[in-house]
């Protein structure tokens, strides 16, 4: 079967710049609540998608160079991770569904995007094939990890651009 016949059942999402932005001028992410806010078209599209261990999954897999620099750590940046998921969809994903890059710029590792390593870490949490998933992003990095990871891609702007539209 192409790979494009399968149905998509994982969406996975990078975030900042995707489904976030932050209110912090020159701050690449969000150090700490109310440092950030939703795209336009970003809950009016997830809110209309049905989420749930039986109808689709999600995932955010993004990269936190802020917590290799020590300006936030690993647990706030996750938890800003699971709030941005909240507000944007109204469900609160396992976890182990959010993950992050925790690593400076200048480290060399298996999960900063580009590299595939958050995108198959989720899809091995949920048991769900590289050809059942779509990984939503707004940078050539995001686009590289897909393709490196086997799955489909899509443009931020075109996924949430329907959304907007309706509007």
């Amino acid at each position: 079967m192409p790979r494009d016949a399968s149905p998509i059942r994982l969406y996975l999402f990078d975030a900042d710049d995707t489904l976030r932005r932050t209110r912090v001028p020159r701050q690449p992410s969000p150090r700490a609540p109310g440092e950030w806010e939703l795209l336009p078209g970003v809950a009016a599209r997830l809110r209309a998608m049905p989420w749930g261990p039986h109808d689709l999954l999600l995932g955010v897999a993004s990269n936190q160079d802020q917590v290799g620099y020590g300006l936030v750590t690993v647990r706030a940046a996750h938890q800003l991770l699971m709030d941005m998921i909240q507000a944007a969809t109204g469900i609160a994903p396992p976890a182990e569904a959010v993950t992050l890059c925790p690593h400076r710029l200048e480290t060399p590792c298996a999960c900063r995007k580009p590299a595939a390593g958050m995108l198959l870490r989720i899809m091995t949490f949920y048991g769900v094939s590289p050809e059942e998933t779509l990984f939503v992003g707004n940078a050539p990095t995001d686009h590289e990890a897909a393709r490196r990871a086997g799955t489909r891609f899509a443009w931020a702007r075109d996924f949430f651009a329907l959304a907007e539209e309706r509007r």
